[in-house]
């Protein structure tokens, strides 16, 4: 039998992990993954961690699978090859060279922004490996006013946008990010749109929540509005359960659709494109 649901996309942070729960990851959600890795799907964490902060956070978890792919800082594409992580050495490499002449372009003007900000606002500001703007707001009322100045300041840079996840943002390159990253993935696998499954809960999840590349979209309850705005306007789901009880709830509505419709031969209703 032909599955419905052969890659399957999953933000980690308050999508699958939960940091102060026991288990962070729930074993709900690990058997269904399994279950369906065991009949030939791939996994995908899709995340803006980097690799160093995921592993961490996965040993922690102990859970019993793995990941057949990893999505880093919204960008890089990582596949194990039976014992380890190793970079797609094609996109990644055009990934750096794009940011690197981006960034190149966008960093005299940093400490003006930098200025914008620690005068206003009680925010950290910073310069990592991955973007030479990063932020830490205070809190969300602090990171939307943040936000829309950086929005306004990206418009008038051709291919910068803003990266925001709750009080945490940082400048990217439009081309990359856990949309274009994921369609990469199904295209190496030779999986078209119409078998991937995406879950996510805030804003950098935007970009994979789309019908343009997945079929079949969920959301947990603890979701930002927009995400669950997103996810309905594209009669996706949105569960009434949590991080990885909401993405299981998730999982498991949409191969009963799935199999319903193969008993009724009738498909199911088209994802409305966004």
């Amino acid at each position: 039998m032909t599955l419905p649901i052969k890659l399957i996309s999953t933000d980690f942070d308050g999508t699958l992990f939960a940091e102060f729960e026991n288990p962070p990851i729930p074993e709900s959600i690990v058997t269904l993954i399994g279950g369906l890795q065991a009949r030939g799907a791939k996994w995908v964490i899709n995340t803006g961690r980097d690799m160093s902060s995921l592993m961490e956070a996965l040993a922690r978890s102990h859970i019993a699978i793995q990941p057949d792919y990893l999505v880093l800082v919204e960008r890089e594409i990582y596949f194990h090859d039976g014992a380890r992580y190793v970079g797609l050495p094609e996109w990644n490499d055009a990934c750096a060279r794009d940011h690197a002449e981006l960034f190149a372009r966008v960093r005299p003007q940093v400490p003006g922004l930098m200025d914008w900000v620690n005068a206003r606002f009680r925010a950290t500001v910073y310069e990592d490996t991955h973007s030479p703007f990063c932020l830490i707001a205070s809190n969300n009322f602090e990171a939307d006013a943040i936000h829309d100045h950086l929005n306004e300041f990206c418009h008038g840079v051709p291919q910068l946008v803003v990266v925001r996840n709750d009080v945490y943002a940082r400048f990217s390159h439009a081309a990359y990010d856990k949309g274009a990253a994921l369609s990469e993935i199904g295209r190496r696998l030779g999986i078209g749109v119409e078998a991937v499954f995406a879950a996510g809960d805030h804003l950098n999840d935007l970009p994979m929540l789309s019908t343009t590349r997945a079929r079949w979209l969920a959301a947990p309850a603890n979701a930002v509005a927009p995400v669950k705005m997103a996810i309905r306007q594209q009669r996706g789901f949105v569960s009434d359960r949590t991080c990885g009880e909401g993405v299981a709830d998730g999982l498991r509505h949409w191969l009963a659709v799935a199999a319903e419709s193969r008993l009724t031969n009738r498909p199911p209703a088209p994802p409305i494109q966004d």
